[in-house]
């Protein structure tokens, strides 16, 4: 079973998710420690392929104060992330060809380490969002709305 890190919650909204993936990330030391302890962004993640890798770019982790003396840790290191190579070139190829993107969802531990979730997606028109928005609003109306009848039915 894997636990979250980190949630990039923004990217559902923004995107239309096709595909999922999972990859190893490539962390030093103190990101790891730093993870471990919630110091963690994921929101303004994103994903580059550059001479046939993934690296996650965006994604911050703040040192922690007692990271050792002899290093100099970077919040913003672009980390690389770890997949097959059949299943890089799928990506490239539709990154490529079909004008999709790559963003991170979330972080989550898997058997003691670290993993990103990926998805392969597609930008979101305006009109798009504001359906999403609406959507989420009467989701929460009616929520609202079933708590209020069965709280008043009640008191009958």
């Amino acid at each position: 079973m894997s636990a979250f890190i980190a949630e990039n919650r923004r990217a559902r909204f923004e995107y239309h998710i096709e595909e999922h993936y999972e990859a190893g990330m490539v962390l030093e030391g103190w990101e790891i420690k730093a993870i471990r302890a919630g110091q963690v962004q994921l929101t303004d993640g994103y994903v580059v392929i550059k001479h046939g890798e993934l690296f996650l770019i965006g994604c911050r982790i703040n040192a922690l104060r007692s990271a050792s003396t002899h290093i100099h840790p970077e919040a913003d290191r672009t980390k690389k992330l770890l997949m097959k190579k059949a299943e890089i070139r799928r990506l490239i190829g539709k990154v490529e060809q079909r004008g999709f993107t790559l963003v991170p969802l979330n972080l989550h531990y898997k058997g003691g380490r670290v993993k990103a979730e990926i998805a392969l997606a597609k930008g979101k028109a305006e009109h798009d969002k504001r359906n999403t928005v609406k959507e989420r609003e009467w989701e929460r109306e009616k929520g609202r709305l079933m708590r209020h009848k069965v709280s008043s039915s009640g008191k009958d």
